[in-house]
């Protein structure tokens, strides 16, 4: 494999159970099929254990290894080995796994899959293979399942690089018929490198780059478009107003008192005022910082070390680095928390820590009980459940708590460029469209229109039968993203300081969280437009994690949009004498 050391330490850290394959096999050595799962094809997420349809195993029953990690567990991988004895280089011709009786159950059982495009999903090698249950035979005018399997085995040397299945011999379905399911390995060899095997599964067509190019090209210009403005517009106008206050310096106290003076200096004393909510406001920009942290880290793994060609590797390199950067999350969220004059320092710590588990969590228990009562792989085991819960305790909250201590102490004392008054400063009317609720809502609009075909192709390779490996596009487009995002949050900004309304904290972090807000309402036109759902299972699946996908994404806006509007509102401030 072409993995870098670094992702090998990863998923090795990561992995519960799991056993070393180097992908090498000797003349007559032991090759395992391993049958996972089956579900609809309409939505590849609704999975069910392979052997929960009336199939049967084959005759050897031991085996010399077992291969499973904490993310297969969490993607409702569930690996079970298929009895079928199959020796490298070996052919195997047509040889009986079993017989099997239709009695009404199992009729039934079988129809409904055949009736819904069932197909079922096997690895040899860590490859996947797919192969439909059955179908509807107009000729008979009734359903069928294939009953023989046909694999073609390429090999390199001394390692598996290709694999083909084809599903054989209709079987029509009738009470009290005896189906013989059977199956045939052929090896063959072929030029296929190792590092290559996966292309096959890959669509170039799908992810063309000429798309991808072109939604860079436009955000790129939207991206020159906004920051030209930030520059021109506010320099310019900053530039007035600093000649302006100069000259008002100069004015005595009657001229000043009888003067037309307004804009965003009249807060300088309320502009740094604590917003509400401290607490929550600190956890949030904390978890913001690790999450931003871990998006980045785990595309840059991802270009580095392909990490879509094994099986659940994403996901857990995920779980590892949001661990390992939680040091990130009390750090900033700790030292946020205390220049903002806060005192319940270890509360604010807990609520930080814990934010984004719980909200992962608790939306997956609450799928998980649906999940359990369709007996769908995608429940999660009580084992899972507990390492990671041991996870965010033994791993996360202390690392937390480190970040937290280290980040108020160094970084804990507050030292605002202005005063900040002792009686908050009355905000005055204004017209509609300045009001923070309208900011918020119009601030995501310009970032979401930056990402949203990149969106789509996301949204196909998790939810349909692609696999997403452009990461570099995805990196570009990220960190147009957070520029787009910052643009568009120092302008909200502005206006609404220069209507001389000081809470400015709350409104910059929701007006770039508020892209959530839009990825959220185009996850139900893809939902309804582009997938073929249907159900309760599939339909709270669907939106459960799609409101986790968007709350992340809007956290991460957030934190990168007050980040960069703190740095603004600083300078400006910085440069402006106060009396």
């Amino acid at each position: 494999m072409k993995y870098p050391s670094i992702v090998a330490f990863i998923l090795s850290i990561v992995a519960v159970s799991c056993d070393e394959h180097t992908h090498i096999y000797e003349d007559r050595e032991e090759v395992v099929l391993w049958m996972n799962t089956v579900g609809p094809y309409q939505n590849r997420q609704e999975t069910y254990a392979y052997f929960s349809l009336p199939f049967c195993a084959g005759q050897k029953q031991s085996i010399s290894h077992y291969h499973e990690t904490l993310s297969e567990a969490l993607q409702g991988v569930e690996l079970e080995f298929s009895g079928y004895d199959i020796d490298y280089k070996d052919d195997v011709q047509t040889t009986t796994i079993c017989m099997v009786e239709l009695n009404e159950e199992k009729l039934k059982a079988f129809i409904y899959a055949a009736k819904n495009d069932y197909w079922y999903q096997m690895y040899i090698d860590g490859l996947p293979i797919w192969g439909k249950v059955g179908g509807y035979d107009e000729a008979a005018g009734k359903y069928y399942i294939f009953a023989h399997k046909h694999f073609e085995i390429g090999y390199n040397g001394k390692r598996i690089v290709d694999i083909n299945l084809s599903t054989e011999r209709k079987e029509i379905l009738n009470i009290g018929s005896k189906i013989q399911f059977t199956y045939e390995v052929k090896w063959k060899p072929s030029p296929v490198k190792f590092e290559d095997r996966f292309d096959k599964y890959l669509d170039p067509n799908f992810f063309q780059h000429r798309i991808h190019w072109f939604s860079i090209f436009n955000s790129f210009m939207m991206v020159i478009f906004l920051v030209g403005l930030v520059s021109m517009i506010l320099m310019r106008t900053l530039r007035k107003d600093y000649a302006r206050y100069s000259k008002d310096e100069e004015m005595d106290d009657m001229e000043r008192d009888l003067g037309d003076e307004y804009g965003w200096k009249q807060v300088h004393g309320d502009v740094f005022r604590s917003p509400s909510n401290t607490l929550l406001f600190s956890a949030l920009i904390g978890a913001g910082y690790q999450l931003t942290s871990v998006v980045l880290c785990v595309i840059i793994f991802a270009i580095v070390g392909e990490l879509y060609t094994e099986r659940g590797s994403m996901l857990s390199t995920a779980i590892f680095v949001y661990a390992a950067t939680s040091p990130i999350n009390g750090y900033f969220g700790g030292s946020l928390y205390a220049r903002l004059g806060g005192k319940v320092w270890i509360k604010q710590m807990l609520v930080s820590a814990f934010l984004i588990p719980v909200f992962i969590c608790g939306t997956a228990f609450f799928i998980n009980f649906i999940a359990i009562y369709y007996h769908a792989s995608r429940a999660i085991p009580f084992g899972t459940m507990l390492a990671i819960t041991c996870i965010c305790i033994f791993v996360i909250l202390p690392l937390t708590l480190i970040g937290t201590v280290v980040g108020r102490n160094l970084d804990g004392q507050p030292d605002y460029p202005c005063r900040v008054n002792a009686v908050p400063r009355p905000i005055p009317e204004k017209k509609w469209f300045m009001e923070p609720a309208v900011i918020i809502l119009l601030g995501g609009v310009l970032p979401f229109g930056s990402i949203f075909i990149e969106m789509y192709f996301i949204f196909t390779s998790f939810w349909a039968y692609k696999i997403y490996y452009v990461y570099g596009f995805m990196l570009l487009v990220f960190l147009i993203l957070m520029v787009v995002t910052v643009c568009v949050t120092i302008v909200c900004t502005y206006f609404l300081l220069n209507a001389e309304d000081y809470r400015w904290q709350w409104t910059s972090f929701l007006s770039a969280a508020s892209t959530s807000i839009y990825v959220y309402i185009y996850s139900f036109y893809y939902f309804f437009f582009k997938t073929k759902m249907y159900g309760l299972f599939q339909t709270t699946f669907y939106f459960g994690y799609m409101a986790l996908f968007s709350g992340a994404l809007g956290i991460m806006c957030g934190t990168v949009g007050y980040i960069g509007t703190n740095v603004f509102v600083r300078k400006i401030y910085s440069n402006v004498k106060i009396d």
